[in-house]
């Protein structure tokens, strides 16, 4: 007897196109991380720079201190006598007032006029912060010469010394002045990645 054969068909699931559609998301989503890690490196790099310039800015600022001081004890121990009546460019001095043109930074006129004209003293070098240190010293004069000269016009401070007078009736007694003229002492500091800092001081002796 003959048995019929039956063929069987294997009936599995339907096979889906793989379209690579999250194939693509996840290569969007990673160069997008990707972008924002670097952007993040760059941020940092940059605030660390900003921090650093700031850094070196105010230690140069600090580092002014030195050429101040050295400044104020030059005019102290030279305060007495004509001294201070006459520039004397070696030690930074000059018995007149001198500043920029309209227009031209500090910067410029220290470069173009003040180094060429021998006016600065410049400090030895800090081993430490690798800043150095330069300075001058301007009478607030409109000239060299006596400051008690009403030409010379210099700027000075009116301080009251005493009164005297042996007279015991009315009028008036005039007041005995020290009159203690001004001194502007600028020191320009330069030290790491081209800092470049200046610092001014009024003095009056």
């Amino acid at each position: 007897m003959l048995t019929p054969t039956l063929s069987r068909v294997a009936q599995g699931a339907p096979r889906i196109r793989q379209r690579g559609v999250i194939l693509m998301i996840s290569m969007i989503v990673l160069v997008a991380m990707t972008l924002a890690g670097i952007a993040l490196v760059r941020s940092v790099d940059t605030s660390n720079i900003i921090a650093g310039n700031l850094a070196f800015q105010q230690a140069a600022i600090n580092a002014g201190d030195v050429g101040t001081e050295t400044a104020v004890t030059w005019l102290q121990n030279n305060v007495a006598g004509t001294t201070l009546q006459q520039s004397i460019p070696a030690q930074g001095y000059v018995a007149s007032r001198q500043d920029p043109a309209a227009g031209q930074s500090w910067d410029a006129f220290w470069t173009n006029t003040l180094v060429p004209a021998g006016q600065v003293v410049a400090l030895t070098q800090d081993a430490n912060t690798g800043n150095t240190v330069s300075y001058t010293i301007q009478r607030m004069c409109a000239q060299v010469g006596d400051p008690a000269v009403p030409l010379t016009d210099c700027a000075v401070l009116q301080t009251v010394g005493s009164s005297a007078g042996s007279s015991k009736g009315s009028g008036v007694i005039a007041l005995q002045y020290n009159s203690q003229v001004y001194y502007r002492i600028t020191s320009r500091i330069v030290g790491p990645r081209n800092t470049v800092a200046y610092v001014q001081t009024i003095v009056a002796l």
